[in-house]
């Protein structure tokens, strides 16, 4: 499958997310005013706010399809990078949001209509649970991180449908809630922990310091190679890697010898997901200019 085909995938796994969790979002606000839920407003709340972020990360995923040109050399990838770290920063100010609204009714809870809670959790779980699963095809860091909003809108309607069947037939108005905050926690550090790793990626670190150090070692047991320095690795947008490095050659090749090491490096990196990869040799002598 060629590049441009698997970002057209990527995009309309991400476009069926988006408005599936739009009309959802609509419907989860007329059940939670009917219920009496806060548990279901609070969600109905933070999934708008999933709804416009997963908007947003659709129209960067299809930039993020343009083929490379004198604005960005790269391509466009990282857009689609920079939708997985706005979808954070929203899941994350949505959680706080829905924290505010919880913690209060601890104090004063009211008895939500759980027959309605229950009906309303039964298509909440199936709805979300199917654009769950179409994301959760998807490689992408964008599609990762959108797909923890999906899942939390799983977990949570899990969560509300076992509230709903206690709730018939106990008389129980504190469970509400509890269960809002539970699984808004759950999902606030799974969020913040793919949050750190997108800003880690934007600023540019090594996206895998084991595959950094198996690089190293695999390229340092070519022949003619001295040592390796200048070696940079890093991510495009989670899922392509670029690696440059220079080579210093322990003595003068020809262009044949030279061809022969291009070729072991390129079988010695096979196994690895590099996107780019610039080599450069220095032979004895030779000045460096990074240095």
């Amino acid at each position: 499958m060629n590049g441009h085909n698997h970002h057209g995938i990527d995009s309309r796994r991400i476009g069926v997310a988006f408005f599936l969790n739009f009309a959802f979002t609509i419907i989860e606000f007329i059940g939670g005013i009917l219920t009496n839920s806060t548990a279901i407003m609070a969600d109905a709340v933070h999934d708008l706010g999933d709804t416009i972020s997963i908007g947003f990360s659709w129209w960067l995923s299809k930039i993020s399809r343009k083929h490379p040109d004198d604005a960005f050399t790269y391509g466009y990838y990282r857009f689609s990078l920079l939708g997985a770290l706005v979808n954070g920063v929203v899941l994350v100010i949505g959680s706080m949001w829905v924290l505010s609204q919880s913690l209060p009714r601890l104090l004063s809870p009211e008895m939500p209509a759980a027959e309605g809670m229950f009906w309303l959790a039964i298509l909440g779980v199936s709805v979300n649970g199917f654009a769950a699963w179409k994301l959760s095809k998807g490689k992408t860091l964008n599609e990762r991180v959108l797909n923890w909003h999906l899942l939390e809108d799983v977990l949570g309607w899990l969560a509300v449908l076992i509230v709903s069947i206690v709730l018939l037939f106990v008389d129980w108005p504190i469970l509400d809630p509890v269960l809002s905050i539970a699984f808004t926690l759950f999902i606030l550090f799974n969020v913040l922990k793919n949050t750190y790793r997108t800003v880690k990626i934007f600023l540019q670190s090594a996206p895998d310091d084991v595959m950094l150090n198996e690089i190293r070692i695999k390229l340092n047991k070519l022949d003619h190679v001295n040592a390796i320095h200048s070696m940079n690795l890093w991510s495009l947008d989670g899922e392509r890697n670029v690696l440059t490095a220079h080579f210093e050659i322990d003595q003068p090749l020809s262009a044949s010898e030279q061809k022969t090491i291009k070729q072991d490096i390129r079988k010695h990196l096979s196994g690895f997901s590099l996107a780019y990869t610039t080599i450069e040799f220095e032979f004895p002598d030779e000045y460096c200019r990074d240095d």
